[in-house]
């Protein structure tokens, strides 16, 4: 049975509205496999490769080169058996007939984050989906909730999903008391008091999976499992000269450096994330908040907690990428934890091989 489907452009993160056609990988009459890149597209805030979610044969390539459309906007039609270029046609026509462009109002652009005082200070979360025990994603050092942009959605089409910005970054309050674990996880537990959260599953990258970790060790009671990207606290060591380098760095030709340490292909560090992030260390009380967040993680290239027990104690499952510059793979060696080491992938794995890691979560957060 013949199926005609439509590729569209992508919703990258909480502001994309649109994005522009930079190069088509595949050309009309190429097969293609359910995952596979298509076409690269360019926004304002990152540069991406648009992936099939359809096995079949690229049919027709709507969208042109430098042609900027928006979120939603029909890109190409992948075809499942046989279909002749009339019925391609009708389906292109009726698309681009009912479609209507994001527009950004209110009753369009869907939910919006929300900002609250929690437990005493200024934090920013966004939640999408609905269910019971939801699940909460924490960023990494630096980071913030648009982090996981490319996690986000996919997640919450099975279940409620929360990501929130930790206090010193984001558009949480910048002060930090102490910068340490504890207080980190005590913000990510505030918030879950707030919210009315009796016990969520948790999701961290790099930090954030220490501040997972650590809000397991403190109430083990509120967490239903572990999911722990490239995490911090599962070993001894971790790449103290990024840490230096990127608190160091004042120019985007300074930054550069450390952050294409975060990615496997470079080429993923673009000049509008160098600019963002610069803008972001720019703002009053950032660097001091980056200064006693990295001294409370490590001295040097030695980690200062190792809360490795905890995994024993909750269903744990461990991502990795195979050539993670900042924290090694290896830390995943004998956990009692379900393992994931994925090839060719760096240090941001949740948006370096983001189906990828979409999938083994939510398989893991099926299991009973």
């Amino acid at each position: 049975m013949s199926q005609i489907h439509t590729l569209t452009m992508p919703k990258w993160g909480l502001s994309m509205s649109e994005g522009r056609v930079d190069t088509w990988l595949k050309q009309e009459g190429d097969t293609l496999t359910a995952g596979e890149e298509v076409l690269d597209v360019e926004t304002d805030k990152i540069n991406g490769s648009v992936e099939s979610p359809f096995t079949g044969v690229l049919r027709r390539c709507v969208a042109q080169p430098d042609e900027t459309l928006p979120v939603g906007a029909l890109l190409a039609v992948v075809v499942e058996g046989e279909a002749d270029e009339a019925e391609i046609d009708a389906v292109v026509q009726r698309f681009q007939a009912e479609f209507v462009a994001f527009c950004g109002s209110d009753q369009t652009q869907g939910p919006l984050p929300q900002k609250a005082e929690v437990g005493g200070r200024l934090l920013r979360w966004f939640e999408l989906g609905e269910g019971d025990t939801p699940l909460v994603l924490v960023h990494g050092f630096a980071g913030d909730l648009n982090n996981w942009l490319f996690n986000h959605p996919a997640l919450a089409a099975e279940r409620r999903v929360i990501a929130l910005d930790l206090p010193g970054h984001g558009e949480s309050a910048k002060a930090l008391q102490r910068g340490d674990l504890d207080e980190l996880s005590a913000a990510l537990l505030a918030l879950l008091d707030h919210l009315g959260i009796a016990r969520a599953h948790l999701a961290g990258h790099s930090m954030g999976g220490a501040v997972c970790l650590n809000a397991a060790r403190l109430a083990p009671q509120r967490v239903a499992s572990l999911t722990l990207v490239a995490s911090a606290a599962l070993g001894e060591t971790l790449n103290g000269q990024y840490l230096h380098d990127f608190i160091e760095a004042g120019s985007r030709n300074a930054l550069k450096g450390p952050m294409s340490q975060l990615f496997a292909d470079a080429t993923q560090v673009t000049r509008q994330m160098l600019e963002d992030m610069l803008k972001f260390k720019r703002l009053e009380g950032v660097d001091a908040a980056l200064r006693q967040l990295a001294a409370a993680l490590a001295e040097g290239d030695r980690q200062r907690h190792d809360l490795r027990s905890v995994t024993a104690e909750h269903p744990t499952l461990l991502v990795w990428g195979a050539e993670d510059a900042i924290i090694p793979a290896s830390h995943a060696d004998g956990l009692s934890a379900q393992v994931q080491v994925l090839p060719g992938v760096g240090h941001m794995v949740q948006m370096e091989a983001a189906d990828a890691v979409n999938a083994a979560v939510l398989a893991f957060l099926r299991q009973p």
